[in-house]
Formats: structure tokens, sequence, C-alpha cells
């Protein structure tokens, strides 16, 4: 069975609770985390994520995370791996 996977993008100001609350909303839906790379530069926070979907509703994975994004004063988009891929080609 192919994978399902989506690419979870966060940007903003750092401070503490960011990972924690977007895992949470990840764990509550059984979304498994495949890859996890998360830098600051300076005060500035950057993650990107790739997770597998394991058949949860994306659409419902992007408005629970665009509401903890608003919570937290961080941009973060969800993207099916496809759809990046295709857009990320060279």
């Amino acid at each position: 069975m192919e994978k399902e996977r989506a690419i979870i993008t966060v940007n903003g100001v750092d401070h503490p609770g960011i990972i924690a609350t977007i895992t949470n909303v990840l764990a509550d839906m059984d979304i498994n985390i495949e890859d996890l790379s998360q830098t600051v530069l300076q005060d500035l926070f950057t993650m990107i994520m790739i997770v597998d979907l394991k058949g949860a509703d994306i659409i419902e994975l992007q408005d629970k995370l665009s509401k903890t994004g608003a919570k937290q004063g961080v941009r973060i988009t969800v993207q099916h791996e496809n759809i990046f891929k295709y857009m990320h080609r060279v």
C-alpha cells in the first residue's frame, strides 16, 4: 500500500510551545511524523515536516493547523506530497 503523505511548513517568530501544539494536533488525528527539520535563526522559527496521512482528511488537518497557527502566531501550510513535488520540480 502506497503511503499518502503531506508536507507541513511552519514559519513565524520563535516562542515556547510551537512544536508541542502542532504535534498534539497530529497525535489527536493519529497522524505519524515521518521526518522533521526545524531551525531558529535569531528569533525566526522555521519547520518542515513530512507526515503520513494514513487516511486522515487533509482538509480537516489544514483547518485544524490553520486555527492552531493563528493561536500560535505562526503561518502553517499543508500540502499533499504530490502537489508539493509538482510545484517544486526542477
